[in-house]
């Protein structure tokens, strides 16, 4: 079962990088002009999404204005089974939202898997309201063969600018094995890693085609790196909080 799991995912990664390429080079390049304007770019997700937005944020050779969007009680330290039931909420995401310093030329990707419970489609309408440009990550396949728990009916992928599919099957189990009940093993985090990464990457590449330097981190555990890291962490901290967070 292991070479099998292997194999799905460098299936699942195929299929994103052919039917995505597109729409991931579109959020790249939006990105990096974000980035040259002095914007930010905000993530969130609830649950194991949230797990995306601390992939790419204070990440040693990723990009410095990342600005995760970490709501403790929607992740799963404070509760795994409440932080479900807060997700599927109509209007809890206006207790939190209203204080994010969210602004016109900044952008926003929302991580959602099922894409269909309130707190991440109100998320991302929070975003399209105060301006920015709102992005998307989730499976498609729950669109064909689910009903969405929002308020209108919709699901992420059809309230965003960019909407890109993880290509994740319902449920998000990618195994079966005939001597067990259900599927297991899911496919959502790596493939949502790479789809970071990667759009990240070509954020970088934009900017320096355009003779922009971009802002990456440098790994602390680097001789020579604190220098460089304090001085972009300096240009950044007031609008990342968690950058300096308890110092």
């Amino acid at each position: 079962m292991i070479p099998t799991y292997f194999e799905k995912i460098q299936e699942k990664l195929h299929m994103v990088q052919r039917e995505e390429a597109d729409k991931m080079a579109v959020l790249a390049q939006r990105i990096s002009s974000c980035i040259q304007q002095d914007g930010i770019i905000h993530l969130f997700g609830c649950g194991h999404s949230h797990i995306l937005s601390e992939e790419v944020f204070y990440r040693a050779g990723g990009l410095v204005p990342i600005n995760p969007i970490l709501i403790e009680p929607l992740m799963l330290h404070e509760g795994a089974v409440r932080s479900s039931q807060l997700e599927k909420s109509e209007g809890y995401a206006s207790e939190f939202m209203n204080g994010q310093d969210i602004q016109p030329h900044d952008v926003m990707i929302v991580i959602s898997t099922s894409g269909k419970n309130p707190v991440p489609i109100d998320v991302a309408l929070h975003a399209k309201e105060n301006g920015a440009y709102v992005a998307s990550i989730s499976s498609f396949d729950y669109v064909e063969k689910e009903t969405s728990r929002h308020r209108s009916g919709k699901f992420l992928s059809e309230v965003v600018d960019l909407a890109m599919n993880n290509h994740s099957v319902v449920g998000d189990a990618l195994m079966t094995d005939e001597r067990v009940a259900v599927p297991s093993s899911p496919s959502s985090t790596v493939i949502g890693a790479a789809i970071l990464n990667s759009i990240m990457a070509g954020a970088i590449e934009h900017m320096a085609e355009r003779g922009f330097e971009p802002p990456i981190f440098i790994s602390g555990n680097v001789n020579g790196a604190g220098d460089h890291n304090e001085r972009l962490i300096e240009k950044y901290r007031g609008r990342i909080p968690l950058l300096t967070k308890g110092l």
